[in-house]
Order: structure tokens, then sequence, then C-alpha cells
């Protein structure tokens, strides 16, 4: 069954919200402000109808045990592999990681993209920063990076974004943007307003498709 079910006719993006824990409030806002229609979800049958899904920070070994427990996780993998356009941002990318260097003990990911990632690489809390990254086919953005991961490998079909003192920290598989920090906490709306963008660019090429 196409995503697009019960989809009226000039409605604006309908993008998720994984809201488990961490940023979610920000990323609503951010989605808000730039025109898209959000719904927050917890439980599997939120996926249902969405146009893309957001992935926000966190803690990354907690967000894999509320997504198992709601049992999201699985459905999650699911509409991802289908083709569902995300933004995973910090904890997000390690939560989608095929390979985590250090994971916590008994921390699983969702292993749909296809790199392997190292957990806090630039230090504590303590050693937070933000910066301006030109961003591949978005542009130059201000960045936030708290207790952020880096990319240490790619695999195939992965293309890097953006890069920080030699660390990979944001890349594209396919529909799936994954950067290592967060957007949503500064008031620049350019990294959500280019997702929005793609995910109603891939709504439309659907609804051709199947019309």
């Amino acid at each position: 069954m196409s995503r697009l079910t019960g989809r009226g006719p000039g409605e604006s993006p309908l993008i998720g919200v994984l809201a488990l824990q961490g940023g979610v409030a920000e990323h609503v806002r951010a989605l808000t402000a730039v025109g898209a229609r959000t719904r927050l979800v917890r439980r599997p049958g939120e996926l249902d109808a969405l146009d893309g899904i957001v992935v926000p920070g966190g803690e990354s070994s907690v967000l894999d045990k509320l997504s198992r427990s709601f049992g999201v996780a699985e459905p999650l993998r699911d509409a991802l592999l289908g083709g569902l356009p995300a933004l995973v941002t910090c904890a997000g990318l390690l939560l989608l990681a095929e390979t985590l260097t250090d994971a916590a003990p008994g921390q699983q990911t969702l292993g749909v993209l296809h790199v392997r990632a190292r957990r806090n690489a630039f230090g504590s809390q303590l050693d937070s920063f933000e910066t301006h990254l030109d961003l591949t086919g978005v542009g130059n953005v201000p960045a936030v990076f708290i207790r952020a991961p880096v990319i240490e490998t790619c695999g195939d079909g992965v293309e890097t974004l953006a890069s920080v003192q030699d660390h990979v920290v944001a890349v594209r598989q396919g529909a799936i943007t994954a950067l290592a920090f967060h957007p949503e906490l500064t008031d620049d709306l350019t990294v959500h307003s280019a997702f929005v963008a793609a995910c109603a660019n891939a709504r439309e090429a659907e609804q051709r498709r199947i019309a």
C-alpha cells in the first residue's frame, strides 16, 4: 500500500517526529516554521501516511531501548527501507547506523544507514561548540555540536555532505540525511526547509508514479 493513502491534494507535507526523548519540540518548531504539518510518533500506527520523519538527538542507548519498548523500532526500520525520507540528527544518526564503534552494553541499531559511527567523538558536554558548515546541496548552515558522534567509515551509496576537523559529520544515503549536529538548536531554518521541500518533491514523484 502506498504511504500516500488518504492524502488530500495540495496539503503541505506531513512530517513525523520520533517523540521518545531528545530535541522533539525544537524540531517541531522548525518544521512548523517552514510550513510543514507535524505528527509526534511513538507508536507504529503513527508512521502511516507520513511524507517524512525526523529522528532527533538525545541519548542514543535510551533512544534504542525506548524505540524497542514502544514497538516502533522495526516498523520505523521497514519504513526507512521502503524509502520514507528521513532527517536524523546526533543520536538519531547513531540509531540508524549499521555499526557503532563504541556501543553501550546491549545497545542495538536499526542498521539502515551504511556507516560506522562513534559516539561522543568530540568529548563531553563541556566540549560542545558551534560552527558553520558548507552542507552539500543545502548551503552554509550553523551547526551545534553537543556530545556529537562522527562517521568513521561510509559504505556503498553514502555521500559525504560535510566534515569538521577531518571527521565526516553529515551524509546522505538515498532519502536519508544524517547529521552529527543539531540544526534545530539555531534560528536558521535552512536544513528543515530543504528537508521539507525534498519530502514534498518525493511525494509528488510518487503521486505521478501511481497516477
